[in-house]
């Protein structure tokens, strides 16, 4: 811990919030049950509660050179496949919390009074963890003054909703951060399919986007000929193809078991709608991949749509099912660190309790690496030859 942290906290001016930094941390790992302020502050000492309080909540020290640092270290020890995108939805009892409104929220499938965020992900096939945040902030947050100036959020923050906060998020991680590029796994609705391809598009970033099965798209694949309509829906196009599907073997995380899915690819062109958004910077050739995931169902259940076509569908379908392993790394070691703990009202508050969190998430899987190896962090996965470098 006090390796990284003086690693991590090194653009941090100050020498005495390099240390309260580091105490937060501590009282993350170490405090038991919810992360309150005062749960944290009884493992530093009660005296530390104020000096912890302002440290978090009004300290002016910037959280991104931190979190760039930590991407960078992270990239080095754990070799990441992809950048997996993983919304997060925490319920919250009142109103004063930053960021919280009733509101629909992906992740929790209904409609509540929460806050929602979306974090990015380093993730491989042995371990993940985050390394940037964006909280979503609904226009009552930014065009109410009042509410705007209770939160301190800065005048350059805007509304956004979750998917907006992962492309903010993987946009100045492929041009700001000096990352090796890897793949984006990220899951979108019809509606916003248009808005992420064309961020992605535009920057070259390579992207595994899970789509609904009933969007429209256009088989353009002449060694796979479908049917007189060249225009169906993903999950009638993959149906179609099912006699030429291959069994692929992947990792389920959440299981800690090896299963085989039957996987198909095709090549295929964008709907109309999304065609004229991204005319600008061009259509690019995209893979559909189609999986048998459920054992029960005789059809398709889940459905891919990637740019890096260089892949194949095997090895496209094993980076996908990495957001399993995100899913299992955020309930077994995030969320014991406190990323829904945070009760604070500000939003500089918000995003330095998360970017600690992040720290000690990342302790946490480090550690455990090295007492289960005693050697070296390194990624042992077949999939490692391609998905290439720098």
């Amino acid at each position: 811990m006090e390796e990284l942290c003086g690693l991590l906290f090194a653009s941090i001016p100050r020498s005495d919030q390099r240390r309260w930094g580091e105490l937060y941390v501590r009282g993350l790992l170490l405090a038991e049950g919810r992360k309150t302020m005062q749960a944290i502050a009884a493992v530093a000492g009660n005296s530390a509660m104020q000096s912890l309080q302002q440290f978090i909540s009004s300290s002016p020290w910037d959280w991104r050179p931190v979190r760039q640092s930590l991407a960078g270290y992270l990239d080095r020890k754990i070799q990441p496949l992809a950048w997996i995108v993983e919304p997060l939805a925490v319920p919250k009892a009142g109103k004063h919390s930053v960021g919280v409104e009733r509101q629909f929220a992906t992740g929790l499938g209904k409609v509540a009074n929460c806050q929602q965020s979306s974090g990015v992900w380093l993730a491989s096939e042995r371990s993940s963890c985050p390394v940037d945040w964006q909280l979503a902030l609904p226009a009552s947050w930014v065009t109410v003054p009042e509410q705007r100036k209770r939160a301190a959020i800065p005048d350059r923050i805007e509304a956004r909703n979750p998917v907006q906060c992962a492309i903010d998020s993987v946009v100045d991680m492929a041009q700001e951060w000096g990352l090796a590029p890897r793949p984006v796994v990220m899951s979108v609705t019809n509606a916003d399919l248009p808005g992420v391809v064309r961020a992605f598009t535009g920057r070259r970033i390579p992207f595994v986007i899970r789509i609904e099965g009933s969007l429209p798209l256009v088989a353009s694949d002449p060694v796979r000929p479908v049917c007189e309509r060249r225009t169906l829906p993903a999950h009638l196009l993959t149906e179609a193809l099912q006699d030429q599907a291959g069994a692929v073997e992947w990792r389920d995380f959440g299981r800690s078991r090896h299963r085989v899915t039957k996987v198909i690819g095709a090549r295929v062109g964008l709907p109309t709608p999304v065609v004229h958004m991204t005319r600008a910077t061009g259509t690019p050739p995209l893979l559909l991949v189609g999986a048998w995931t459920d054992p029960a169902c005789a059809r398709p259940t889940e459905f891919w749509l990637s740019n890096a076509s260089h892949l194949s569908s095997s090895a496209l379908f094993r980076i996908a099912k990495l957001t399993r392993r995100v899913s299992q790394d955020l309930h077994e070691i995030c969320d014991p660190v406190g990323v829904r703990d945070f009760a604070g009202r500000t939003f500089r508050g918000w995003h330095h309790h998360t970017t600690l969190v992040s720290i000690a998430h990342a302790i946490s899987v480090l550690s455990r690496a090295d007492r289960r190896t005693h050697a070296p962090y390194q990624s042992t996965s077949p999939l490692r030859p391609l998905i290439g470098s720098r």
